[in-house]
């Protein structure tokens, strides 16, 4: 999808997390530690939507995503414009929003689904590829 409106892309500062994730971290330990953070809750989201916990992936992921728009806003995104997957720091967000449109979707909240589906492709194309398939 191209950026017809020339809105910046909106790159979200490093995380911490993400080096404690990678090194095997409980991602709960990192959420207690980062609640700001986007990516731990999309870690725990992930694991209990492969584990077959709905209700709790929907939690975790509906978390990372509140907290995500909010890192979103102090990046300076105003609702709108792409978030690139390419930029390692904004797959947090990216990942929890993915999560929760799919827990919505195992849920039966069609409409949330649907709404965050349609988010993460104007989002970003790339990411929803990625994540939904």
């Amino acid at each position: 999808m191209d950026n017809l409106l020339s809105i910046p892309e909106t790159m979200l500062p490093e995380d911490p997390a993400a080096a404690r994730i990678d090194a095997g971290e409980d991602p709960a330990s990192v959420a207690a530690d980062l609640p700001s953070s986007s990516l731990p809750w999309a870690v725990l989201a992930e694991r209990a939507l492969d584990g077959g916990r709905s209700i709790e992936g929907y939690a975790y992921a509906r978390t990372g995503y509140h907290r995500g728009l909010d890192s979103l806003r102090r990046a300076g995104w105003k609702g709108q414009g792409p978030v690139p997957w390419s930029h390692e720091p904004n797959r947090g967000f990216l990942r929890a929003l993915g999560a929760l449109s799919q827990a919505a979707g195992e849920i039966e909240e069609t409409e949330e689904e649907q709404r965050c589906r349609t988010f993460l492709v104007d989002s970003s194309p790339e990411a929803a590829q990625q994540l939904l398939g």
